[in-house]
């Protein structure tokens, strides 16, 4: 054999070998299209609950047939201009009105039964909050989202999606009731950005409604939280509603949601190589867990149980730094208002969040496995943020970034997953330069945003 057969034979071997290596670190990188994109990219959103409890707080949807009467539901001072107002004021791009929660009364006059606020004396019986609620987001430039749970509901005597004993139902008839009320909600109020199933839903294989047919027949773009199986725009459940995201939060999972609704990802992590982009929403209230009904309803005289600023602050390094969005529960009080209170620390959190995130020191972006900073003078830093350009998927695996200090290369972080943001927050040093330096990846990494910020006085 020639030595031309012979180097034909090397670069052919190597040309596979390069080939292959391409292959197996580019194997297994799901990339989200584009409306997941957009989610990711809005980060805050707010969740809005207003229900019997705000009107009658000893009221247990558990305990059925003791509904209150639609009579008591009165809010003389309803804004729902207020309340969108108010979640601009928190920097939030979206936001989603409970309009049915687990006692089955239903803001908007639906034609499904009888409980709703067209037997109620706010408006006379005229009034539609749903409609309200939609008009104010169009208004105030902030993308609309409705939550309607299929799996509770006090009044037709349901829970995890099934009729109990001496319901005024049959489950088919629940189930019709079902298809009927989403068909309203996502039908006559227009376009959706995202709608929540809290706690999931009752698959048809174990009696209950085809809601998957029915989403992508009227909402087929909409973001899904535990949403039905095998719907394309799915987002899961962290494990708790505290706003803390475990660590790594990988946007990919194993799998999306198990038939009846509910996220089944080990750890809730989800994983690096896992087959569907599937992202957490960390979800939490401005007040403690032990606040009425978890601090998602208001109750007169808790405004002492709202989280300190610097403990959102934490909850937003948690949800938006470890790679899910931000959902904040806003309460709505008995007048129909977000109290006064609320409103107050909602605008401090947003504006804390400007003044700590909004103003990096310096900013850069690459495509590679090193990415550096360089700071015209020594400056006290302690805080960064990293993004990957999820378009192209997750593909850093590991990393660390460095500091110059005083002529030496020292340790500020290190972590695993990036992907739509991380942040990092660590002890000021004073340091001349940053480097990020990715030590393990799917592929090329592709940096969208490393931004580096000055350490802040306290206010």
């Amino acid at each position: 054999m020639g030595k031309a057969s012979l180097l034909r034979i090397f670069l052919t071997f190597l040309f596979l070998s390069l080939s292959m290596d391409s292959f197996v670190k580019g194997q297994n990188i799901v990339c989200p299209n584009k409306t997941q994109m957009e989610w990711a990219d809005d980060e805050i959103g707010v969740l809005i609950h207003f229900d019997m409890p705000v009107f009658q707080p000893e009221y247990d949807w558990e305990k059925f047939g003791t509904n209150p009467s639609a009579k008591i539901f009165n809010p003389t001072e309803l804004n729902t201009d207020q309340w969108i107002a108010t979640a601009k004021k928190l920097g939030a791009k979206y936001a989603i009105l409970v309009a049915k929660h687990c006692s089955g009364f239903s803001l908007w006059p639906t034609s499904a039964h009888e409980y709703s606020v067209k037997n109620s004396p706010w408006e006379n019986g005229q009034g539609d909050i749903v409609k309200r609620f939609i008009n104010s987001c169009k208004k105030y430039g902030v993308k609309p989202g409705i939550y309607a749970s299929t799996w509770f509901n006090g009044y037709l005597y349901v829970k995890d999606g099934v009729v109990q004993p001496g319901s005024p139902v049959t489950q088919k008839e629940y189930n019709d009731i079902v298809v009927k009320q989403l068909t309203e909600l996502w039908t006559n109020y227009g376009k959706l950005f995202e709608v929540w199933f809290d706690g999931g839903l009752l698959s048809i294989d174990k009696g209950g409604a085809d809601v998957l047919s029915l989403l992508r027949k009227l909402q087929p773009e909409v973001i899904a939280f535990q949403g039905p199986y095998g719907y394309k725009n799915l987002i899961r459940w962290v494990g708790n509603e505290v706003g803390a995201a475990p660590y790594p939060c990988w946007a990919t999972a194993d799998s999306t949601t198990n038939s009846d609704g509910i996220v089944v990802v080990e750890g809730l992590n989800g994983r690096a190589e896992a087959p569907y982009w599937c992202p957490g929403e960390s979800d939490f209230t401005l007040r403690w867990k032990k606040a009425f009904q978890g601090g998602w309803f208001w109750h007169k005289d808790q405004d002492k149980m709202m989280y300190t600023l610097d403990e959102l602050m934490q909850r937003y390094v948690t949800s938006v730094g470890h790679n899910t969005n931000m959902l904040l529960g806003m309460v709505v009080d008995n007048r129909g208002l977000v109290p006064d209170a609320d409103v107050k620390r909602i605008t401090e959190f947003g504006n804390e969040i400007k003044r700590e995130y909004g103003h990096p020191l310096a900013t850069v972006s690459s495509n590679g496995d090193v990415c550096e900073i360089k700071l015209k003078t020594p400056t006290s830093v302690n805080r960064i943020v990293l993004q990957e350009d999820i378009s192209k998927g997750e593909r850093v695996l590991e990393y660390k970034v460095t500091g110059l200090s005083k002529g030496k290369w020292i340790t500020l972080a290190k972590g695993s997953n990036i992907g739509h943001k991380h942040i990092d927050v660590f002890s000021p040093r004073m340091v001349t330069c940053l480097k990020l330096t990715v030590t393990k990846e799917k592929a090329t990494p592709i940096i969208r945003n490393f931004s580096v910020f000055k350490a802040l006085k306290a206010n």
